[in-house]
């Protein structure tokens, strides 16, 4: 198999419309309140979980809910699967705090999230 093996997913964003309202439900089911509230994302810890609240389904457009695995390479883990026969969606690119995130997509369309933390 290949070098840079993922570290699992630890990420979940959801696109919402009503950010309120979603905010409450994701409060509720989690049993936390949000670390993250602002008006372009909410955010919450729970369980060794991070899930993020994305309105209008955010810059990337997401239609779905959207797992991302923690890569400790983001650039040798997208060589990898468009080697393996991935399209890159969203190149890697930095969203704060050292954080680069980037989107593939796997042969049947399904949206494949990575994640690493520098």
């Amino acid at each position: 198999m290949t070098s840079s093996a993922t570290q699992g997913i630890k990420t979940v964003l959801h696109p919402v419309s009503d950010l309120a309202t979603a905010k409450t439900i994701y409060a509720a089911l989690l049993g936390v309140e949000p670390q993250t509230d602002s008006p372009y994302y909410v955010g919450f810890e729970a369980e060794g979980q991070h899930i993020g609240l994305v309105p209008g389904g955010g810059p990337q457009g997401m239609t779905g809910p959207v797992a991302y695995w923690h890569v400790p390479d983001i650039e040798a883990k997208l060589a990898e699967l468009t080697a393996a026969g991935a399209t890159v969606k969203e190149p890697a690119n930095e969203v704060g705090g050292g954080r680069l995130v980037a989107t593939v997509t796997d042969a049947d369309g399904n949206v494949l999230g990575l994640i690493q933390d520098r």
